[in-house]
């Protein structure tokens, strides 16, 4: 299973990205994804979960209100819409898939509960 993370780039503050998740290897069956972010320095972090039905989304609270997480299973796909960009935003993305095979048991937010990543890609906000 590979996941390619693109979308990234160098935007202004207030502006908006879109961010994609390529799923290729396999479908991934009954497995939430997340977006993850992590600038220089710092830990990486927790930003946005969808469980594999697509039925709800879990967000952490630096994000809420301006970041929508959404998956499309016909495109084999993930998407973070990123809007009213912060400096504070800008980091490395990375998305990542955990097995979840009950959707009601989606909202997890460790890096370690994960079981693939992406690349990631670099996200810069400027002021």
């Amino acid at each position: 299973v590979q996941l390619q993370a693109s979308g990234g780039g160098l935007v202004q503050s207030g502006n908006s990205l879109r961010l994609s998740c390529t799923i290729s290897g396999r479908t991934l069956n009954n497995y939430a994804m997340a977006w993850f972010r992590q600038s220089p320095g710092q830990e990486r972090e927790f930003v946005a979960v969808i469980p594999w039905s697509g039925e709800g989304s879990y967000y952490a609270d630096s994000v809420k209100d301006r970041f929508t997480i959404s998956r499309d299973h016909a495109k084999n796909m993930v998407f973070l819409q990123m809007n009213s960009l912060k400096p504070e935003d800008t980091a490395v993305y990375y998305c990542a898939a955990t097995f979840n095979r009950y959707s009601n048991n989606y909202k997890r937010t460790h890096d370690i509960q994960y079981d693939y990543w992406g690349q990631g890609t670099q996200v810069t906000v400027s002021s």
